[in-house]
């Protein structure tokens, strides 16, 4: 085994990897959350990428931070709500994101405070207003939208 193997992520990720097709995600609103913050710190893992499972839950937050990515921190905040999965597949920062068909931003990062429970998926956008203050439901459509498709 060679002695000096290198974390790719650490060398500024593999921008190329994400030129392959995957699959979109969608999941639904089991939560819809209500509070904003100025100074959260959350820490986004330099992974640009994760892997969901169907029926996972995981928790959508956005941010207006121009400069928000992997491995990085995000501070001003607003919780847009928990969603469950409904297949599984791979989530990857870049990707669009849209509930109900509206644009809501693009991923930002991942942060893992409170795993194994569930991830932070960390969404770029403006406004930043919460999933509650967009009128938000339980059940709303959120979909995930692939950097590449299908060829």
């Amino acid at each position: 085994m060679e002695a000096d193997i290198k974390d790719p992520y650490l060398a500024g990720g593999l921008p190329e990897h994400w030129d392959s097709p995957h699959t979109p995600l969608e999941a639904t609103f089991v939560c819809v959350l209500k509070p904003s913050l100025e100074k959260r710190g959350l820490r986004l893992i330099i992974n640009q990428s994760r892997g969901i499972r169907r029926y996972d839950v995981h928790e959508l937050i956005l941010t207006d931070e121009d400069d928000a990515g992997p491995g990085g921190e995000v501070n001003r905040i607003a919780y847009i709500g928990f969603v469950e999965f409904l297949r599984g597949g791979l989530l990857v920062a870049g990707q669009s994101v849209a509930v109900n068909g509206e644009a809501v931003g693009e991923i930002a990062g991942f942060d893992e405070t409170h795993m194994p429970n569930h991830q932070n998926i960390v969404l770029k956008g403006t406004p930043r207003v919460s999933g509650y203050d967009r009128r938000y439901r339980l059940g709303d459509k959120v979909t995930f939208i692939p950097l590449c498709g299908e060829d």
